[in-house]
């Protein structure tokens, strides 16, 4: 009887060997035992390989959201630069009447503008991202219809 190597991970193909037992098949046709065996190892490599997609994908989601997250950051850094040149163009437009305080209303209000952006798009981006798992939900769908196809 000869396994399949290429189904098994590496670490598994490399240590596993396994001699067949005496069975009471007729010609080359495995018995039961010897299917119900393979399917048990498929599915355990099946299984292994659904939590390394798994693993992937939760993995390419969390970056995504953490860049996501330092752009609201920034983005939340920046309307505050904003708000704090609005103050001191608000202090230095009641000292001076306007001159030195109407530049600083101006940078103030065109980085608050920026900022305000930069957080709005942070936030839209994040509410619009989906974490689940799409590829691996589809994936053990298709492995349980597989088994369901199997064990008929």
């Amino acid at each position: 009887m000869q396994y399949d190597r290429e189904r098994l991970p590496e670490d598994e193909a490399n240590r596993v060997t396994r001699t067949p037992r005496a069975s009471a098949s007729v010609g080359n046709e495995p018995s039961l035992g010897d299917l119900f065996g393979s399917l048990a190892a498929d599915m355990s490599t099946l299984m292994r390989k659904e939590v390394s997609l798994a693993k992937t994908e939760m993995t390419d989601k969390a970056t995504t959201a953490g860049k996501n997250i330092g752009a609201l950051v920034v983005g939340g850094l920046v309307a505050y630069t904003g708000l704090l040149v609005l103050l001191a163009a608000l202090v230095m437009g009641l000292d001076e009447y306007m001159a030195t305080g109407l530049a600083a209303l101006i940078v103030g209000g065109v980085l608050a503008i920026i900022g305000g952006i930069m957080v709005m798009q942070g936030i839209n981006t994040l509410r619009d991202m989906n974490l689940k798992p799409e590829k691996t939900i589809e994936s053990l769908k298709e492995d349980k219809e597989w088994l369901q196809e199997q064990t008929k």
